[in-house]
């Protein structure tokens, strides 16, 4: 079942909207400001945004903007403004349609479909997408070899981010220094374990709202490291 984000701020346009696509067999969830809708666009999976231009907090704009710099699932612009010029802008940033209000619900539904449709054959037609991992706002490209914490780039160096994969890529599960300084620096560590701790202090620098209490990679004393999911 394909899931859909609406983020718009009028509740009643908003119900009406997700009544006529959980009809049609989607899953619909609504955020009504701009910033809580912007980060369960950049956190979580979604198929497609149905996004309003003005919204409290963070207009659609910026989160057009800042979803296209990670995400390429279809985004619908939808608004009261009738100005060319917020479309130009709206299509500039990476929308791949503009609906202005009012409209009909049966519309946005085909819509939706046409987009979904198009998104899928893209996808099927040999195009591949890159390899990546999500884990709450955190986004670790392979294929790319790139770090986006809630959608802002974090710069990593090579061991860094192979150190940094390796971990979330096994949850849950607790590495001795020694572990990971065979596994990433591929040779039987010789007294040279502090390098592990080393780019542990680094990582959690660039993706840890705290790093005295980290929500990610955690600390195991008298162990090692372990990444929470």
């Amino acid at each position: 079942m394909n899931k859909i984000l609406i983020v718009e701020d009028e509740i009643a346009i908003a119900e009406l909207e997700k009544d006529y696509l959980e009809l049609s067999g989607f899953e619909v969830e609504v955020e009504t400001t701009g910033d809580l809708g912007l980060r369960k666009a950049l956190s979580e999976e979604y198929d497609l945004v149905i996004l309003d231009l003005m919204l409290p907090n963070v207009d659609g704009f910026e989160i057009c903007k800042r979803v296209r710099e990670v995400k390429n699932i279809p985004v619908i612009m939808v608004s009261a403004k009738r100005d060319d010029i917020d479309k130009i802008r709206g299509l500039g940033l990476g929308a791949d349609d503009y609906m202005t209000k009012p409209f009909s619900p049966s519309e946005l539904v085909a819509r939706v479909k046409a987009h979904l449709a198009r998104y899928e054959r893209l996808i099927g037609s040999g195009v591949k997408e890159n390899e990546v991992l999500e884990i709450r706002g955190l986004k670790i490209d392979k294929t790319a070899r790139r770090v986006f914490l809630n959608g802002e780039e974090r710069i990593f160096t090579t061991k860094e981010f192979d150190l940094l994969t390796f971990l979330a890529e096994n949850p849950n599960r607790v590495y001795t220094k020694d572990e990971l300084f065979r596994d990433i620096w591929d040779m039987e560590s010789v007294g040279d374990i502090a390098t592990v701790t080393v780019h542990i202090k680094k990582i959690r620098e660039k993706i840890e709202y705290n790093t005295s209490k980290p929500q990610y990679i955690e600390t195991i004393w008298g162990v090692g490291y372990r990444f929470k999911v």
